[in-house]
């Protein structure tokens, strides 16, 4: 699987930030229930390889590793048994090494130089991130053009209201966001939320 199949899976990436690996399968399995199978777990917590491990037993569930800022992460993820690689940035010694490991990746950029530097390393998949702050659609937009091939992922204050605007736009083919996990939540209402998130371009 190429990172362009996993971004076209569904309209939306969930962003996670799991403190406790307990809810990890839980949670996938209501992810994957409404319809939202690519799931990102960010490396900022202590248990989120533990969670990568119990979320890639759920079936249907394509399980990645967000904010990967090194390759001891990277080599981490992959024993966790990772699938995709997120990173906030791109750095040619991080990206080099997924590169070559032939790994699904969606690097970080925020520049015409970002993703420049990505190009050179073959990529033509990335995050925008992040999004809102850096300029929001109009400046997706305007650093697209110049890169006709390049296919984007915005992440970094999307929300349930803004996403439809950004997936209008034929360069993105999905977005990240956490709000369809908000912190508490109980199981059916991430359910429903992943339900709706998945239908926001059917």
């Amino acid at each position: 699987m190429n990172i362009e199949t996993i971004m076209r899976t569904s309209a939306v990436i969930p962003v996670l930030v799991i403190d406790d690996a307990a809810i990890a399968r839980p949670l996938a399995e209501a992810l994957v229930a409404g319809g939202l199978r690519v799931l990102e777990v960010t490396l900022r917590t202590p248990a989120a390889l533990d969670a990568i491990r119990e979320m890639k037993q759920v079936p249907g569930a394509i399980v990645g590793a967000g904010t990967v800022v090194s390759t001891d992460q990277f080599e981490q993820v992959m024993d966790a048994g990772g699938e995709f690689i997120v990173s906030p940035g791109l750095t040619e010694g991080l990206g080099r090494v997924i590169v070559d490991s032939g790994v699904p990746f969606l690097p970080g950029i925020a520049t015409a130089g970002d993703i420049m530097r990505g190009y050179d390393l073959g990529l033509r998949y990335f995050k925008f991130f992040p999004a809102e702050t850096s300029g929001g659609l109009k400046a997706l937009k305007a650093l697209a053009a110049p890169f006709h091939e390049a296919r984007f992922c915005p992440t970094g204050g999307i929300t349930e209201a803004s996403a439809p605007e950004w997936l209008a736009f034929e360069k993105v083919l999905c977005v990240g966001g956490s709000w369809v996990t908000p912190s508490g939540a109980a199981m059916p209402d991430v359910e429903a939320k992943a339900r709706a998130a998945a239908g926001l371009r059917a």
